[in-house]
Protein backbone atom coordinates (compact mmCIF):
# COMPACT_ATOMS: atom_id res chain seq x y z
CA UNK A 1 0.00 0.00 0.00
CA UNK A 2 2.94 2.27 -0.53
CA UNK A 3 1.29 4.52 -3.07
CA UNK A 4 -2.27 5.83 -3.12
CA UNK A 5 -4.15 5.10 -6.34
CA UNK A 6 -7.35 6.81 -7.48
CA UNK A 7 -10.78 5.23 -8.04
CA UNK A 8 -10.70 2.76 -5.17
CA UNK A 9 -14.41 2.00 -5.65
CA UNK A 10 -13.93 1.14 -9.31
CA UNK A 11 -10.91 -1.06 -8.60
CA UNK A 12 -12.78 -2.85 -5.83
CA UNK A 13 -15.70 -3.56 -8.15
CA UNK A 14 -13.39 -4.86 -10.87
CA UNK A 15 -11.41 -7.00 -8.42
CA UNK A 16 -14.57 -8.44 -6.88
CA UNK A 17 -16.09 -9.41 -10.22
CA UNK A 18 -12.87 -11.06 -11.35
CA UNK A 19 -12.68 -13.10 -8.14
CA UNK A 20 -16.38 -13.98 -8.15
CA UNK A 21 -16.07 -15.33 -11.68
CA UNK A 22 -12.76 -17.10 -11.04
CA UNK A 23 -13.42 -18.82 -7.73
CA UNK A 24 -17.12 -18.28 -7.02
CA UNK A 25 -19.05 -15.68 -5.05
CA UNK A 26 -19.35 -17.72 -1.84
CA UNK A 27 -15.65 -18.63 -1.81
CA UNK A 28 -14.47 -15.03 -2.16
CA UNK A 29 -13.72 -12.95 0.94
CA UNK A 30 -13.67 -9.22 1.45
CA UNK A 31 -9.99 -9.46 2.37
CA UNK A 32 -9.21 -11.08 -0.98
CA UNK A 33 -11.13 -8.40 -2.86
CA UNK A 34 -9.34 -5.60 -1.01
CA UNK A 35 -5.94 -7.20 -1.53
CA UNK A 36 -6.52 -7.65 -5.25
CA UNK A 37 -7.66 -4.03 -5.55
CA UNK A 38 -4.61 -2.80 -3.62
CA UNK A 39 -6.55 -1.27 -0.72
CA UNK A 40 -7.29 -2.12 2.89
CA UNK A 41 -10.30 -4.03 4.16
CA UNK A 42 -11.41 -0.82 5.89
CA UNK A 43 -11.43 0.94 2.51
CA UNK A 44 -13.70 -1.77 1.12
CA UNK A 45 -16.24 -1.14 3.89
CA UNK A 46 -16.13 2.59 3.25
CA UNK A 47 -17.58 1.88 -0.19
CA UNK A 48 -19.70 -1.26 0.30
CA UNK A 49 -21.70 -2.66 3.20
CA UNK A 50 -20.83 -6.23 2.19
CA UNK A 51 -19.60 -8.22 -0.80
CA UNK A 52 -23.11 -8.58 -2.27
CA UNK A 53 -23.47 -4.83 -2.53
CA UNK A 54 -20.68 -4.77 -5.12
CA UNK A 55 -23.15 -6.45 -7.48
CA UNK A 56 -26.07 -4.18 -6.64
CA UNK A 57 -24.60 -0.71 -6.79
CA UNK A 58 -26.96 2.21 -6.59
CA UNK A 59 -27.34 3.68 -10.06
CA UNK A 60 -29.53 6.29 -11.74
CA UNK A 61 -31.56 3.67 -13.63
CA UNK A 62 -34.86 4.21 -11.79
CA UNK A 63 -34.62 7.98 -12.17
CA UNK A 64 -33.78 7.66 -15.87
CA UNK A 65 -36.76 5.37 -16.48
CA UNK A 66 -39.14 7.68 -14.65
CA UNK A 67 -37.87 10.81 -16.42
CA UNK A 68 -37.87 9.19 -19.86
CA UNK A 69 -41.40 7.84 -19.41
CA UNK A 70 -42.62 11.26 -18.31
CA UNK A 71 -40.96 12.95 -21.29
CA UNK A 72 -42.27 10.53 -23.94
CA UNK A 73 -44.77 12.00 -26.43
CA UNK A 74 -48.34 11.99 -25.11
CA UNK A 75 -49.57 10.14 -28.20
CA UNK A 76 -47.44 7.03 -27.56
CA UNK A 77 -49.24 3.86 -26.39
CA UNK A 78 -48.05 2.33 -23.09
CA UNK A 79 -45.61 -0.26 -24.47
CA UNK A 80 -44.00 2.31 -26.73
CA UNK A 81 -43.54 4.56 -23.70
CA UNK A 82 -41.84 1.61 -21.99
CA UNK A 83 -39.65 1.01 -25.06
CA UNK A 84 -38.64 4.67 -25.10
CA UNK A 85 -37.79 4.65 -21.38
CA UNK A 86 -35.75 1.44 -21.53
CA UNK A 87 -33.76 2.49 -24.59
CA UNK A 88 -32.98 5.80 -22.89
CA UNK A 89 -31.61 3.80 -19.95
CA UNK A 90 -29.54 1.43 -22.12
CA UNK A 91 -26.33 3.54 -21.93
CA UNK A 92 -26.19 2.87 -18.15
CA UNK A 93 -25.35 -0.73 -19.09
CA UNK A 94 -23.55 -0.18 -22.39
CA UNK A 95 -21.02 2.16 -20.78
CA UNK A 96 -20.07 -0.71 -18.45
CA UNK A 97 -20.38 -3.55 -20.96
CA UNK A 98 -17.59 -5.85 -19.73
CA UNK A 99 -18.46 -5.36 -16.08
CA UNK A 100 -22.15 -5.92 -16.84
CA UNK A 101 -21.34 -9.24 -18.51
CA UNK A 102 -19.17 -10.36 -15.60
CA UNK A 103 -21.87 -9.33 -13.14
CA UNK A 104 -24.50 -11.28 -15.07
CA UNK A 105 -22.34 -14.41 -15.02
CA UNK A 106 -21.90 -14.20 -11.24
CA UNK A 107 -25.60 -13.67 -10.56
CA UNK A 108 -26.63 -16.46 -12.96
CA UNK A 109 -24.49 -18.91 -10.97
CA UNK A 110 -25.96 -18.01 -7.56
CA UNK A 111 -29.67 -18.57 -6.70
CA UNK A 112 -29.57 -16.17 -3.74
CA UNK A 113 -28.23 -13.40 -5.94
CA UNK A 114 -30.84 -14.21 -8.58
CA UNK A 115 -33.56 -13.57 -6.01
CA UNK A 116 -32.12 -10.17 -5.22
CA UNK A 117 -31.86 -9.35 -8.91
CA UNK A 118 -35.54 -10.24 -9.38
CA UNK A 119 -36.42 -7.94 -6.47
CA UNK A 120 -34.46 -5.16 -8.17
CA UNK A 121 -36.36 -5.73 -11.43
CA UNK A 122 -39.66 -5.71 -9.53
CA UNK A 123 -38.74 -2.31 -8.09
CA UNK A 124 -38.05 -1.02 -11.61
CA UNK A 125 -41.45 -2.32 -12.74
CA UNK A 126 -43.04 -0.35 -9.90
CA UNK A 127 -41.16 2.76 -11.04
CA UNK A 128 -42.46 2.36 -14.59
CA UNK A 129 -46.02 1.64 -13.43
CA UNK A 130 -46.00 4.79 -11.34
CA UNK A 131 -44.69 6.81 -14.29
CA UNK A 132 -47.48 5.45 -16.50
CA UNK A 133 -50.13 6.28 -13.89
CA UNK A 134 -48.78 9.82 -13.76
CA UNK A 135 -49.37 9.98 -17.51
CA UNK A 136 -53.04 9.24 -16.80
CA UNK A 137 -53.07 5.48 -17.41
CA UNK A 138 -55.45 3.37 -15.34
CA UNK A 139 -53.75 1.48 -12.48
CA UNK A 140 -54.21 -2.09 -13.74
CA UNK A 141 -53.18 -1.21 -17.30
CA UNK A 142 -50.13 0.67 -16.04
CA UNK A 143 -49.06 -2.26 -13.86
CA UNK A 144 -49.52 -4.77 -16.68
CA UNK A 145 -47.59 -2.64 -19.20
CA UNK A 146 -44.75 -2.13 -16.72
CA UNK A 147 -44.51 -5.85 -15.92
CA UNK A 148 -44.47 -6.75 -19.62
CA UNK A 149 -41.81 -4.12 -20.19
CA UNK A 150 -39.51 -5.36 -17.45
CA UNK A 151 -40.02 -9.02 -18.41
CA UNK A 152 -39.06 -8.28 -22.00
CA UNK A 153 -36.15 -6.13 -20.83
CA UNK A 154 -34.85 -9.12 -18.86
CA UNK A 155 -34.93 -11.24 -22.04
CA UNK A 156 -33.28 -8.45 -24.07
CA UNK A 157 -30.57 -7.99 -21.46
CA UNK A 158 -29.74 -11.70 -21.43
CA UNK A 159 -29.54 -11.69 -25.23
CA UNK A 160 -27.23 -8.66 -25.07
CA UNK A 161 -24.78 -10.05 -22.50
CA UNK A 162 -24.56 -13.34 -24.39
CA UNK A 163 -24.30 -11.79 -27.85
CA UNK A 164 -20.87 -12.53 -29.41
CA UNK A 165 -21.47 -9.83 -32.03
CA UNK A 166 -22.03 -7.15 -29.37
CA UNK A 167 -25.15 -5.58 -30.85
CA UNK A 168 -26.28 -2.50 -28.87
CA UNK A 169 -28.55 -3.14 -25.91
CA UNK A 170 -30.99 -0.51 -27.17
CA UNK A 171 -31.39 -2.55 -30.37
CA UNK A 172 -32.06 -5.72 -28.38
CA UNK A 173 -34.65 -3.90 -26.26
CA UNK A 174 -36.52 -2.62 -29.32
CA UNK A 175 -36.43 -6.05 -30.98
CA UNK A 176 -37.67 -7.85 -27.89
CA UNK A 177 -40.48 -5.43 -27.10
CA UNK A 178 -41.44 -5.49 -30.77
CA UNK A 179 -41.69 -9.27 -30.59
CA UNK A 180 -43.77 -9.03 -27.42
CA UNK A 181 -46.18 -6.78 -29.30
CA UNK A 182 -46.71 -9.54 -31.89
CA UNK A 183 -47.55 -12.26 -29.36
CA UNK A 184 -51.27 -11.60 -29.71
CA UNK A 185 -51.15 -11.19 -33.49
CA UNK A 186 -53.30 -13.58 -35.58
CA UNK A 187 -51.49 -16.74 -36.68
CA UNK A 188 -51.75 -15.75 -40.34
CA UNK A 189 -49.93 -12.46 -39.57
CA UNK A 190 -47.10 -14.31 -37.86
CA UNK A 191 -46.84 -16.74 -40.78
CA UNK A 192 -46.79 -13.87 -43.27
CA UNK A 193 -44.14 -11.85 -41.46
CA UNK A 194 -42.04 -14.74 -40.20
CA UNK A 195 -41.91 -13.04 -36.79
CA UNK A 196 -42.18 -16.20 -34.71
CA UNK A 197 -39.08 -16.21 -32.53
CA UNK A 198 -35.82 -14.54 -31.70
CA UNK A 199 -34.03 -17.25 -33.66
CA UNK A 200 -35.40 -15.88 -36.87
CA UNK A 201 -34.19 -12.40 -36.03
CA UNK A 202 -30.60 -13.23 -35.15
CA UNK A 203 -29.37 -13.60 -38.70
CA UNK A 204 -30.86 -10.29 -39.75
CA UNK A 205 -29.64 -8.32 -36.75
Amino acid sequence: MSRWKPDARGRLEKAALELYNHQGFDATTVVEIATRAGVTERTFYRHFADKREVLFLANPLADILASAAAAAPVSLPPLEVITHALTEAAPVFEDRGDLARQRHAVISANPELQERELAKLAALASTLARALRERGLETTTAALAAEIGIATFKVAYERWVNDPDRHPLAQRIRETLDTAGHLTAPAEHVAATGDVSFTGQEGAA
